[in-house]
């Protein structure tokens, strides 16, 4: 009877849960994609001009693109100078973000300066432009 009693107690299956260990790392993933920053690019390759001095760029910036052919581009995608006013309108809405053009040293003056009036005319407080620091010493 001893023996019986011993044997049912071994044959007794031991089963893990594991619904709150995947519960707990879907909750890890969810956090850490929430938490991580993107910076956004501006979606083409522009040659920007030297400067001696430079300061790193925000990561909650609006990021403007003019290419050497003078198109003005957001996210990858052909906005022309019209296009600037309300697309930064629109994202000064969600947050207090500051305006990075990104000129190519091949496009006009002129065209530089109608995107930031456009920009300062949308709304934005904090307008930069972007260089490619000096390596030179």
């Amino acid at each position: 009877m001893l023996k019986e009693t011993l044997h049912q107690e071994s044959e007794e299956s031991v089963d893990i849960n594991l619904s709150p260990m995947i519960d707990v790392v879907f909750i890890l993933l969810i956090f850490f994609i929430l938490t991580t920053v993107f910076v956004e690019e501006t979606g083409i390759d522009v040659d920007k001009p030297e400067a001696a001095s430079s300061v790193p760029l925000e990561q909650d910036s609006i990021l403007i693109a003019i290419s050497a052919d003078e198109r003005v581009y957001y996210g990858g995608r052909e906005i022309g100078l019209s296009g600037i006013r309300p697309t930064i309108q629109r994202v000064l809405l969600a947050s207090d973000a500051s305006v990075i053009i990104q000129a190519d040293k091949a496009a006009s003056h002129g065209v530089f300066a109608r995107a930031y009036g456009e920009a300062r005319a949308a709304g934005a407080r904090k307008i930069h432009f972007s260089t490619r620091a000096d390596v030179e010493e």
